[in-house]
């Protein structure tokens, strides 16, 4: 894939922070371009994946936040959690939800390396 056509997405705040539903909505639009996307959450980001926490979260006009997570998962984007804050928040797989990999950054190093455009909310 050329460099041109993914984006990975660094994300860094929680799901109460109305930037974590501005960085779906930007990331969903993105594969909607034919852009491949990635998601890396770290800090309080790994809280959108938390089972439960994204459910009641909508930072109106946008849609609600679980919805903009599932569409991303099922859309096929990849979706990373920062394992180093994971682990910080006493979080584990089970903790999280399906589709979620937890990860230090190399995978993320990797698509930039190979020339992948960046955002960060």
């Amino acid at each position: 894939m050329a460099a041109n056509e993914e984006l990975v997405v660094l994300m860094t705040h929680g799901p109460s922070d109305e930037r974590a539903s501005v960085g779906f909505t930007i990331a969903n639009g993105g594969m909607t371009a034919g852009l491949k996307l990635s998601v890396f959450l770290t800090g309080d980001a790994v809280d959108i994946v938390r089972r439960g926490a994204a459910d009641i979260v909508q930072m109106h006009p946008l849609e609600p936040l679980r919805g903009l997570v599932e569409d991303f998962l099922v859309r096929g984007g990849t979706l990373w959690a920062c394992a180093p804050c994971v682990k910080a928040r006493g979080y584990g797989d089970g903790d999280l939800i399906d589709g979620v990999e937890i990860t230090g950054a190399a995978p993320m190093h990797e698509r930039l390396k190979a020339g992948a455009a960046t955002l960060s909310f």
